[in-house]
């Protein structure tokens, strides 16, 4: 009784599922054993008491190899894993000032963007300005470069200061070592 699934892209085809005239026949040890039928490749397989994977499915004629399906999929699950844990996120803190900020106040905000700096994410350093404010955007633009000043040794200006809105801001990234 043959059960017809649907195959996604990262599932190989195994054993009956290989549906092709002919195939090229690749041993467990990595031999070329030639072009034959599926019918006689799954036979061989079977023989060794593995199975028959279709690792190449576009080429002409797919490519099959014998393998111990299961201990391959556990391999692949276990290589998925070890990836996914060497990845880091990288994260966007942001620190938020206004124009008219007092310098021990400056000080704390540029140190808490330090700290998020030796923690490996960046920065977004907002100005945030309100009413006439405004009308002197240089003083914000200053404050940036201040702040990026104040961490050059530990950061790069990924996004130079931009006036948008009532805001602006800059983005930091930290220096790769």
């Amino acid at each position: 009784m043959w059960r017809w699934r649907i195959i996604s892209k990262e599932e190989l085809r195994v054993n009956e599922e290989i549906r092709t005239k002919e195939v090229r026949l690749v041993s467990d040890t990595g031999e070329q054993l030639g072009i034959m039928s599926p019918r006689e490749a799954l036979r061989i397989a079977a023989e060794s008491g593995l199975d028959l994977v279709e690792v190449a499915p576009n080429a002409k004629p797919p490519v099959c190899k014998i393998m111990d399906y299961g201990k391959y999929k556990y391999e692949q699950s276990k290589r998925e894993r070890e990836a996914r844990k060497k990845q880091h996120v990288i994260n966007v803190k942001e620190v938020k000032l206004r124009p008219n900020i007092e310098d021990h106040d400056f000080e704390v905000k540029a140190r808490n963007a330090v700290r998020f700096l030796e923690d490996g994410d960046k920065v977004k350093v907002t100005i945030m300005f309100r009413g006439r404010e405004l009308s002197h955007p240089e003083l914000g633009r200053e404050l940036l470069l201040r702040v990026a000043a104040y961490v050059k040794d530990l950061a790069n200006v990924e996004k130079d200061p931009k006036l948008e809105g009532k805001n602006m801001t800059m983005i930091l990234s930290p220096k790769q070592n």
